[in-house]
C-alpha cells in the first residue's frame, strides 16, 4: 500500500498528476513534476 502511495505521479508541490513526478523520484529523489523541478533551481527559496 506504501508502494501504491509512493508512486502516484501526484506533484508534492503543485498537486498536478505528471508522469515526469515518477522520472524525478527514481532520478533526483525528489517527488515534483518538471515545471515544480524547474521553478526550484531557478528560484531555490
Amino acid at each position: 500500500m506504501e508502494k501504491e502511495k509512493e508512486l502516484n505521479e501526484v506533484c508534492e508541490e503543485c498537486e498536478k498528476r505528471e508522469e515526469s513526478v515518477t522520472q524525478n523520484l527514481v532520478m533526483h529523489g525528489y517527488k515534483i513534476c518538471n515545471s515544480c523541478k524547474l521553478s526550484k533551481t531557478l528560484f531555490p527559496i
